[in-house]
Formats: C-alpha cells, structure tokens, sequence
C-alpha cells in the first residue's frame, strides 16, 4: 500500500480531504496555500441511506462526490503529487505525518476505536493516490499521545487516562507561533487552548504535547459536559432512567451549552445575552469561567514559566468571548489569537513537509507509543 520515502513528482499540487459527518471537505494546494476548496454538504436523505453501517460503508459514495467535484473544476488524478487525509480514531500515535498503509487501514476497518466520519479520511486519501500512482498520508490525529507519564493516572488503577484532542489544529498553530516568533517549537513552553466543538487546553513542552485536557473532563463547550461530579454522575447512571447511549450522547453530543440552552450556537447565545437573558449570560459565562480554571492548571503544569498563551479554534472569533477570557489569562503570558481552524491548511502543510523532504513519514506499527506507555504504567504499578 504505498512506499515508505515520498516519490518524486512532477507536480507541486497535494489533494487533501476532510470528511465530516454531514459534509465533505477537500481541496487542492500548493506548498504557497490553498489553490481550489470546496465543500459537499449531505442532506438527511444521503446520510439515512448509511444508517446503522459501517463508516467505511461511505467510501463509494463520498470518493463519487470529490472525483465528480474535482473533475468539473478541471483536475485529474495524475496531477497530484501526493493525498493527505484526516486521520481517524486510531491508537495513541506520536506526532507527525504518516504514510496511509496496511496497520492504518485495518485500524480504521476494525473500528476498535470507535466509528467517526474522520475514519474515512485515510481511506479516501489512498483510493486518489492510488489512481494517481502516489502515496497517501494524514497527519496528526486526535489520537496524538505526548503526554508525560504522571498525567496518565486517573485515581484509579481501574481507569488510565487517555490522550485524545485536536492536535492537528493545535500542532499547526504552535508551528506557526514557532515560525514567527523565530524560535524553534522544541525551545518554547506554550499554553494552546483550541475553542471549538470541542475545547482541548493543552501544556507544551520540549516540543511535544505533556499533558491536555480530554473530551471527558475540563470545562463544558457547546455540546460536550466536560468534568461532571462523579458521585453525581455514579446516581444518575443507576437509576436504570436512561441507556448507555442515551448516557454517552448526553456528555458528549448533547452537553455544555445545549444541554442548558437548547442550542450549540455561540452567536445566537451571545445574542440571546445582548436581549437580556440572565441564564444564557449565566451558563455562557460559567463556560468562560471554566475554560480559564483549566489553562491555569497547565500553567501549573509548566511551572508557571509560559512563552506564550495561544487561542484558537472555531469560538476565538468571538471577541466578546476572547475579552472575557483574556480577563482570567492575561497574568499567566503574552497571548496570541489565531482565530478559527483550518484542518485543509493543517493537512497540506504536513503532506508537504514530508515532500520537501522537511520531515520523514512515520509507520504506524512504530510510533504506537502510547499504548504501551499506558501498559506499562498499569503493570508497574500492580
């Protein structure tokens, strides 16, 4: 499935693809930026065609829709000079680009992580790249693990701490500070903070990733709960009132903001605050509140010596929010706002590191180091 060193080609265009649950998004660029993007949206119909499949049961489908876009905007397979997709639910990864293989693509059809329209991402990239005649990457997903050994312990030796985030949007972001700032990554201690569906603060050191918030703890965004009192939680679950799906999609899906005001949307909260409704300004408040008391635990995580302090993701273009929250943040370090999240960006730039010969693609059967950290801690610790 591919080669190991990226092939020469005389192209200088990568086709990368970032499947969502309700859309597809992908794009051609150049080592200068985006050349063409678009996206497809899927209505319900589309979507209830799949029901109770697989995910990779998609591929078809969306791999018609992307050849059929790109062939009407007037590209073809063979101008690509590589494929980068949006890495899946794989096991815990160390950082960087990897080449689409074997180990990959097993993960993703066994679904051991889980299933999740990202799942689709290396698979759709390696269908292009074959008929292109290159190889097929992604970079950095959610599985990233860098995490320093003491924050893997839970309290309990019966749950290990796991290391999932959005560490492509994050990583980017602290390169880009790197570059502008002068300083290479590996020298600086960074706070990022990725305000989005999903909210990851994460500590960073050395130039890896030490420690991080999960989907499952730190502050409630718009659809997630984040940390809940586990006494609490523990009753809930035992009165038998709702299933185990019922129970996961209301911390994660169904959480945070709209779980208290019906709607996952901060500009209409924001509006809804500007009409004078004291509960949105309340809960919309709490989540700032919340967000702030997990960047000064990585703030203690790092010592208290931080470079920078850096905002991103999707929420950072509110400026109302960013205020409020500079209020509780501004003592820890120098902040930095890179508003937004460019995944297509995120992706290319990695595709094309590996291609400038910048940095060498990685194999997923030997970078799996999160894994066996976990195991090993658990072992040590019997």
């Amino acid at each position: 499935m591919g080669w190991e060193k990226a092939v020469p080609h005389q192209s200088n265009r990568v086709l990368v693809i970032n499947p969502g649950s309700t859309s597809t998004k992908f794009g051609v660029f150049t080592k200068d930026g985006p050349e063409w993007v678009t996206t497809i949206h899927h209505g319900d119909e589309e979507i209830e065609q799949f029901r109770g499949r697989s995910m990779l049961a998609r591929t078809g489908y969306r791999a018609g829709v992307i050849e059929k876009a790109l062939s009407a905007a007037g590209y073809e397979p063979k101008q690509f000079a590589a494929v980068g997709g949006r890495g899946g639910l794989l096991p815990p990864m160390a950082c960087g680009t990897y080449l689409v293989d074997d180990a990959i693509l097993e993960e993703l059809r066994e679904a051991r992580r889980g299933e999740h329209a990202s799942n689709l991402g290396a698979v759709l990239a390696l269908r292009f790249a074959e008929a292109a005649g290159v190889n097929a990457y992604i970079v950095d997903p959610v599985t990233v693990d860098e995490w320093q050994d003491c924050a893997r312990l839970s309290g309990s030796p019966l749950i290990v701490r796991g290391c999932v985030g959005h560490a492509l949007n994050i990583k980017a972001v602290a390169r880009r500070f790197a570059r502008n700032s002068g300083r290479p990554y590996a020298e600086l201690r960074l706070i990022i903070v990725h305000l989005g569906s999903g909210i990851t603060v994460s500590a960073h050191r050395g130039g890896r990733m030490i420690d991080s918030n999960t989907p499952e703890e730190g502050p409630f965004g718009p659809d997630r709960t984040g940390s809940l009192p586990v006494r609490e939680l523990i009753k809930v679950c035992m009165t038998g009132e709702h299933s185990e799906r019922q129970l996961d999609r209301m911390v994660f899906g169904e959480g945070g903001l709209f779980a208290y005001l019906g709607t996952r949307d901060l500009q209409e909260i924001e509006r809804r605050v500007d009409a004078g409704d004291s509960k949105a300004a309340a809960v919309y408040e709490a989540m700032i509140y919340q967000v702030a008391k997990e960047t000064g635990a990585m703030a203690a995580v790092l010592e208290g010596r931080i470079d920078a302090l850096l905002l991103t993701g999707g929420m950072a273009h509110s400026e109302r929010l960013i205020g409020k929250f500079r209020k509780y943040i501004e003592w820890i370090a120098p902040v930095t706002v890179y508003p937004g999240e460019d995944e297509l960006q995120s992706i290319a730039e990695g595709v094309f590191r590996v291609l400038l010969c910048e940095e060498q693609a990685k194999r997923l059967d030997a970078h799996l180091v999160g894994e066996e950290r976990r195991k090993a801690l658990v072992i040590g610790l019997e």
